[in-house]
């Protein structure tokens, strides 16, 4: 596990499964993580939707799509907000993976991977890759206002090896 930042609340390990759970999209359509078997899965938790360093990484995610889908991996990004402001965010930004609002119980899939700061009631930066079994395989935190690195992202996913 790489882990940047000091975080307060346990994060899974790399080689523990990754905890299920069910949130809604931007569109309200439950997406449920267990339903990915057999494909890798990119878990990115973000603060906010519209802030700036989170629009940001998430264009550069959606500006590498293909990085991702080469890779058999699906991007999930999760944040706090609620699905209308996330719909909102994905019209104006262009993202066509699924943004999951993180919203009521709040933060608590923020909270099962150990990136919710309770303080200020958002989700830290996090991103946990998941293999296509279901078990994490790469995990960062990285500290307040620390952008993520994408280049990290593509290491990890070439070694899972394509399913």
């Amino acid at each position: 596990m790489t882990l940047q930042g000091s975080v307060d609340l346990p994060v899974p390990a790399v080689g523990e499964s990754a905890p299920d759970f069910e949130l809604a999209n931007q569109y309200g359509e439950p997406v449920r993580l267990s339903s990915f078997r057999g494909q890798n899965v990119v878990l990115v938790f973000y603060p906010f939707a519209f802030s700036g360093i989170c629009t940001g990484e998430l264009c550069e995610i959606r500006d590498n799509l293909g990085d991702f889908e080469d890779a058999n991996a699906t991007v999930l990004a999760v944040s706090v907000d609620s699905k209308f402001s996330l719909r909102a965010y994905a019209e104006q930004e262009g993202y066509t993976f699924d943004l999951l609002a993180d919203f009521w119980p709040h933060g608590s899939v923020a909270s099962e991977y150990g990136v919710f700061d309770a303080g200020s009631g958002m989700a830290r930066r996090g991103t946990f890759i998941i293999d296509a079994s279901g078990v994490i395989r790469y995990v960062v935190v990285n500290p307040r206002g620390q952008a993520r690195d994408l280049s990290a992202y593509r290491e990890a996913l070439a070694g899972l090896g394509r399913v």
